[in-house]
This record gives C-alpha cells, structure tokens and sequence, in this order.
C-alpha cells in the first residue's frame, strides 16, 4: 500500500484504513479487501472502536479528532454533509442550494472529502435517484460502498 495506516479494519466488502498521529486523525481511507492492520497508537484503537460501533449500529456518533482540512469551500461544504441526520440523504443539488454554488462543486468537494463514513459524504446523492459517485468513482467497487453504507443506515 502506497500509504501507511495506522490500523485497517475490516468491513462487509472493503476495509477502513486510518491515518492518525497521537493527536488527530488526519485521513480515512475505503481499501478493497485486505488483511487488518491492529491500531499502532491509543488514536488509531479509538479510531477502530468507533468504526466498530458505527459498523455494528449506523446510529453510531463518530467523537474522533479531526485534523482541519481542505478549502474553506470544501469545509463548507463538509459541515452540510455532516449534517444531514442518518437514514437521510441530500442531493448535490440540496447542497448546492444551500451553499449559493453549483451542484458539480459540491461533488467535487464531496470527492475530496478526507473522512468518508465519519463525514458521511454517502448521504449525497444524484437529483435523479441515482448514487452519483463516490470518492471521485462513478463506479466499480467504491460506489458498491456507497450502496453498502446507505443500505447499512437503512436498516437493509
């Protein structure tokens, strides 16, 4: 892997990578499949437990430290997609509506979002029903992600 992960966990169908130093965690990352990595630091075992918990119950509220990150824009962007309450979705027009912008820059945010499943940039959602994509993937696996968190925060 190009990146070291301060742990991996395993998930129905992918993994969470994490990328932490003592103090912040400073990314997460959707990996295919792959062998778990056991947390290096006391943020990294948190990190697990609360991907654990949000695994085991979609109700989960994530507490993690944060490392600031992105754009002013893209942060945003980010406090909207943290808002949205679970089992809701938004459109990427919902947002760009909001935010006085355009629905293709609220994707482009949602994309470079550096704490998927934490900031739930899966809540967003195409105007046509559709998924519209997913870190930066108009398919393939992360978008079977996508599916899989929504459906998880479903109840399905």
């Amino acid at each position: 892997m190009e990146q070291a992960f301060q742990a991996i966990i395993a998930a129905p169908g992918f993994c969470l990578g994490v990328r932490c130093d003592d103090e912040e965690v400073v990314a997460l990352a959707l990996l295919p499949p792959c062998p778990e990595v056991g947390p290096v630091n006391a943020l990294a075992a948190e990190a697990v437990r609360q991907l654990r918990a949000y695994l085991a119950d979609p109700d989960f509220v994530f507490s993690l430290p944060l490392r600031p990150a992105g754009t002013r824009f893209q942060r945003r962007v980010w406090e909207q997609i943290a808002a949205i309450p679970e089992r809701e979705t938004r459109t990427y027009g919902d947002l760009a509506h909001l935010l006085k912008t355009a629905p293709r820059a609220v994707g482009q945010a949602c994309g470079a979002n550096p704490y998927p499943v934490v900031v739930p940039c899966h809540r967003v959602v195409a105007a046509n029903g559709g998924l519209g994509g997913f870190a930066r993937q108009g398919g393939g696996f992360l978008l079977d992600v996508k599916r899989w968190l929504l459906a998880h925060e479903q109840g399905r």
